[in-house]
């Protein structure tokens, strides 16, 4: 299969502004379509190493960012259309690529309940996996900006995806979201760091997005083991800790991250419940990015992954 990066230029332009730009993402299909200059410029950053789908192929999620009439372009908005349809407001051009991704998120989060879904990161070591669930201001994406740097393979920022009665997570990796000062905390972490379009003055401050398949497997769907979940929480002033945690207070905390727990019913109290006793819970304490990756390079059952 072609990757996007084979595109020429110009059939690169023609097709993302005639939405024929299906890119293979995890278990998805993604059509994306946009007649902005700065979100194909962040498509053609991010995205280089993703697979086009085939003529053929089923399109899970068409999505398109785009200036549509005259008043929008004289507004300076832009619109996030699902299905041609606009579910959200208009939003300034200079927050376009921010938005499809987010948007992208949306999808995702919406309209796919085959999963038991967390709000979470999810890294690999090997053929192991750890979920690291988070709230905003956490510091799960920083982290999994850095891990991703570090040696780690980024399976997904965003959703933890298990299915039901498993401890499997679904790869589903994607661009990592950064906001405000964990920009320059990993452009300082690592030259290697790719970045995307900077998106100011967006409802999270100041976005900008990293490359996250920066691994031989990266777009590997295999289902990988979770081993662990791990909670993390950036604290300046407290001390550096990895300690374990309760598995009836992770059950809990984890329902909390789900977005789709309490739809699923009964199923997800059985996916959820067997999640938790099959994976060691800890939380994570850090102010030290270095300090982090070391402690979480040294987890008991990750040695035989080394």
């Amino acid at each position: 299969m072609q990757l996007l990066k084979q595109l020429a230029p110009d059939e690169f332009s023609r097709r993302l502004s005639q939405g024929d730009m299906p890119l293979r993402i995890g278990p998805y299909v993604y059509n994306l379509q946009s007649n902005l200059p700065g979100v194909a410029a962040g498509i053609q950053t991010l995205y280089p190493d993703f697979r086009l789908a085939g003529r053929g192929d089923f399109v899970d999620y068409n999505v398109a960012l785009l200036c549509r009439n005259t008043v929008q372009r004289l507004r300076g908005e832009a619109e996030f259309l699902f299905d041609m349809k606009a579910p959200f407001d208009p939003i300034p051009i200079g927050q376009a690529y921010a938005f499809l991704e987010w948007g992208m998120n949306w999808c995702v989060s919406l309209h796919t309940n085959e999963y038991l879904k967390l709000h979470a990161a999810v890294v690999s070591r090997g053929e192991s996996a750890v979920i690291m669930p988070g709230t905003p201001g956490a510091g799960k994406s920083t982290l999994c900006a850095a891990l991703g740097l570090s040696g780690w393979r980024i399976l997904s920022d965003e959703h933890a995806m298990i299915p039901p009665n498993t401890t499997e997570v679904v790869p589903l990796c994607r661009p990592v979201g950064l906001k405000n000062e964990s920009i320059e905390v990993i452009r300082s972490f690592s030259a290697d760091a790719v970045l995307g379009p900077v998106s100011k003055e967006t409802h999270k401050g100041v976005v900008a997005h990293m490359k996250a398949d920066l691994q031989p497997d990266s777009h590997d769907t295999k289902h990988l083991q979770a081993r662990a979940m791990i909670f993390p929480r950036y604290a300046r002033d407290e001390p550096q800790q990895l300690s374990p945690r309760r598995r009836t207070d992770s059950f809990i905390l984890a329902a909390y991250h789900s977005f789709n727990y309490s739809l699923l019913c009964e199923t997800g109290f059985e996916a959820m419940k067997t999640l938790i006793e099959n994976v060691d819970c800890y939380d994570l304490v850090y102010h030290d990015l270095d300090w982090a990756i070391r402690a979480m390079d040294g987890l008991p059952f990750l040695q035989g992954e080394q």
